[in-house]
């Protein structure tokens, strides 16, 4: 650990692997075990630092960091939903038939299966989706937008399934997280970052958020005009999240 000493930015990856068909929050207890080690010994040589953490269960394992680390919140992030709203924005642009640059779309909340695809924010040059289709992304759409949502969710199943670990997609995007972080851009992305207080959320959980990223961490975070069902559904991913995180042993 000593060769890590006065780091600006850790990125913590290490981890039991997710076997094909676990859930990632069955992971926890395993992983937390090996956090107890890593942690302290990482603040102890960077106490400086700016923490990523990237092994799954991602929000649940930062919240553990930020517990067994000491460090202010705003520099301790989870990777979160970045890389679930870069797909999102490519499968939607790519059924638009457009850059998925050119798409605005959000997953927020927990990196998982339980991820809330923010539809009343999509939008192309400024023309929202919702307005012209009220029911994207529901039961009741008859474009059927919510198998994208789906296909987010269930592409790091199938990569596991198919070769039993995840590494060049969440690499590039803790890259790009890292960029931010280091040439101080205050770009947005969506990121891991304690929410408690915000959308009637009363527990102590990181839940991914639009965040602005510099060099001294999280900066802010964006307050998105969210629908009832999208924050009843945000609220339900962080009670998911609690509940695992209570039982958690020598946190």
């Amino acid at each position: 650990y000593s060769v890590t000493a006065n780091s600006r930015i850790v990125v913590v990856t290490a981890g039991v692997r997710q076997q094909e068909g676990e859930s990632r929050l069955n992971l926890v207890q395993r992983n937390v075990n090996i956090f107890k080690h890593i942690v302290p010994l990482i603040v102890k040589y960077s106490p400086n630092c700016i923490i990523i953490v990237v092994s799954n269960p991602v929000d649940v394992l930062t919240y553990v960091t930020w517990k067994l680390s000491g460090l202010p919140k705003h520099r301790v992030i989870g990777s979160g939903t970045n890389l679930d709203s870069a797909r999102f924005r490519f499968l939607m642009a790519e059924k638009l038939g457009i850059h998925p640059s050119s798409f605005n779309g959000w997953i927020l909340g927990e990196h998982g299966d339980t991820s809330v695809p923010v539809w009343s924010g999509t939008n192309v040059a400024g023309v929202n989706l919702q307005t012209l289709n009220p029911e994207i992304g529901t039961e009741n759409d008859e474009e059927n937008w919510s198998e994208t949502h789906k296909m987010v969710v269930d592409s790091a199943y199938e990569v596991i399934r198919l070769k039993g670990y995840t590494n060049w997609a969440i690499g590039l995007s803790v890259a790009d997280l890292t960029e931010s972080l280091i040439r101080n851009m205050n770009r947005i992305h969506p990121v891991s970052t304690m929410v408690q207080g915000m959308y009637g959320i009363s527990d102590a959980v990181y839940l991914s958020l639009p965040c602005v990223l510099n060099s001294g961490g999280v900066a802010s975070v964006v307050n998105m005009t969210l629908t009832e069902d999208e924050v009843s559904q945000l609220q339900e991913s962080a009670s998911t999240l609690w509940d695992i995180q209570k039982d958690l042993q020598d946190v």
